[in-house]
């Protein structure tokens, strides 16, 4: 299908993904409820018992971008489409979500230091006739950290919004030893992947 005009609705509070979309010309509206939020009762980002990492984030930002094209279509807005996104970093295993408190954060940085870690960023596009989701998937290694440098970073406010913890585009990028992988998708838009669904849904991209 075609959109009607070249913007979309972006389910998504995180000014690196607005950052993200912007870098490729990608026009967008923010999908926002009155409660500041763009997800609803029944979205979750709790992970279900037993869930592994790539099912978790795939589930989450399904069901962020069917939530939002369902405001859309409730409030008979302007068809286009709706993109919605998750990021979780996850080692041994195990996800690691966004940090409650600063001795949270010390931990999963603690843990990080020195060993490789996966950073899922899954992508979600619904609109009319269409439905699609992609994840990618990056390799990061993290230097041996000082506990020093854990505090240090943990005293800003780069950790607590952040799955796993850290910012790649901020202070945390002294951390990295290496990547295999895609750095926008690290910091929470995987540009290759989001414009090959923006394309599927009519978006008209270089």
């Amino acid at each position: 299908m075609k959109p009607i005009d070249k913007k979309i609705y972006l389910a998504s509070k995180s000014p690196r993904r607005r950052e993200l979309l912007r870098q490729i010309g990608v026009e967008f509206e923010l999908l926002m409820l009155r409660n500041d939020t763009v997800r609803g009762p029944d979205v979750t980002e709790e992970a279900h018992p037993g869930e592994a990492p790539l099912d978790y984030v795939a589930r989450v930002a399904n069901d962020k971008a069917a939530f939002a094209w369902n405001i859309v279509q409730s409030r008979r807005l302007t068809p286009r489409p709706v993109l919605a996104a998750d990021t979780t970093v996850t080692i041994d295993g195990d996800i690691l979500g966004k940090p409650a408190s600063r001795d949270e954060a010390i931990a999963m940085l603690e843990r990080l230091s020195g060993r490789t870690h996966q950073v899922l960023t899954s992508v979600a596009v619904h609109c009319t006739g269409m439905t699609e989701q992609i994840t990618q998937i990056s390799e990061v290694r993290f230097a041996t950290l000082s506990a020093a440098a854990i505090k240090a970073y943990c005293a800003t406010t780069e950790p607590y919004d952040k799955a796993g913890g850290y910012g790649i585009q901020g202070l945390a990028a002294l951390f990295v030893e290496h990547i295999d992988g895609s750095h926008s998708g690290i910091m929470g838009l995987p540009l290759y992947e989001t414009a090959k669904l923006l394309r599927q849904a009519g978006l008209p991209l270089a």
